[in-house]
């Protein structure tokens, strides 16, 4: 083994470190969690609400076939005829007691699909957790929206704006018995607080991604698509070509987005400097004019201090003079 082979040898330890410089010029991925969270889905699901309609009357009629249908068994629901003075809800029956066990919940949302009146959707809110039991099992009281229709906000409970928007999306991208004339057709009433939700977008043209914040799939997920339905554009080599074009302005777009986070900490930072060096500067003077102050002060006192003993030897002269006139 000759002396460069030896060398090679000691420092292999540096090709570790490849990945690491790679990722030096590359932007962040990384967030400050819990402060800072990614936008989640538009579908995501999480806890589960009990809405109203827009007079407040609640969606709930109490027929169970959410029950029913959850497979985990961890929804209770028992139904009671309505009042005939202060109806709860438009139907004959209401849901009297609702409960859902999060102990059991796996967020298969079927709940959700057997609703016949939307009433119960999923938030997108998933990060809840308990410290006993009984917490884990919501009530009505904790499910009902409130009276101005958001959901109600426990303490356990990890809260971020856009968690109550367009919940259980899904729901409103299918068509009655597959008829494609009414998809995207609003068939459903309003809810407290939100109004008539805008329809999903499914596989006809009615569909508005900026309102709902959906995806098309043939733009996320393309390689899930059979051969036939992907364009040609996006095939083969011209594919290849396309997707790393695609990347690069990704990557394009993610760099400039750090080079402007990292322009404005820049210009905080030298901001707070400048501020720093006024604050300074302002206490100097203030420490200065201070005493300036004091000096006045003192000098002041000084002065008093020597033409008070000329004061009292001259009255006293002239009480001795006058002193001596009388005895005249």
């Amino acid at each position: 083994m000759g002396v460069g082979d030896e060398l090679k040898d000691q420092l292999s330890f540096l090709g570790g470190f490849k990945l690491t410089f790679q990722h030096l010029t590359r932007p962040r991925v990384t967030t400050k969690y819990p402060d800072v969270k990614k936008p989640k889905q538009p579908r995501q699901h999480g806890r589960h609400v009990l809405n109203r309609y827009e007079d407040g009357m609640e969606k709930c009629i109490g027929c169970e076939l959410c029950a029913g249908v959850c497979p985990a068994d961890c929804i209770y629901v028992r139904g009671l005829d309505n009042p005939p003075d202060h109806p709860v809800s438009p139907g004959e029956r209401y849901g009297y007691v609702y409960e859902i066990n999060y102990l059991r919940c796996i967020h298969c949302d079927l709940c959700v699909e057997a609703c016949p009146t939307e009433a119960i959707t999923e938030s997108k809110m998933f990060e809840f957790s308990f410290t006993n039991r009984s917490d884990a099992i919501y009530t009505k009281q904790e499910l009902v929206v409130n009276d101005d229709g958001t959901p109600k906000k426990l303490p356990w409970e990890d809260w971020r704006e856009g968690d109550d928007l367009m919940t259980s999306g899904w729901m409103r991208a299918t068509s009655p018995s597959g008829s494609a004339a009414y998809e995207g057709e609003v068939q459903w009433g309003g809810e407290l607080g939100y109004g008539v939700r805008r329809p999903e977008g499914g596989q006809s043209p009615h569909r508005d991604d900026d309102a709902t914040g959906s995806k098309p799939l043939r733009e996320v997920l393309e390689a899930h698509l059979l051969d036939e339905d992907i364009p040609l554009a996006h095939r083969g080599m011209q594919g290849r070509v396309w997707r790393a074009k695609e990347g690069a302005a990704a990557n394009r777009k993610k760099m400039d987005a750090m080079r402007a986070r990292m322009k404005a900490l820049r210009a905080s930072h030298k901001a707070a400097k400048a501020d720093a060096k006024a604050d300074a500067k302002a206490h100097k003077a203030d420490t200065a004019a201070a005493e300036a102050a004091e000096a006045s002060v003192e000098a002041r006192a000084a002065i008093t201090h020597e033409v008070e003993p000329d004061l009292s030897e001259s009255d006293l002269s002239a009480s001795d003079l006058g002193a001596s006139e009388g005895s005249d």
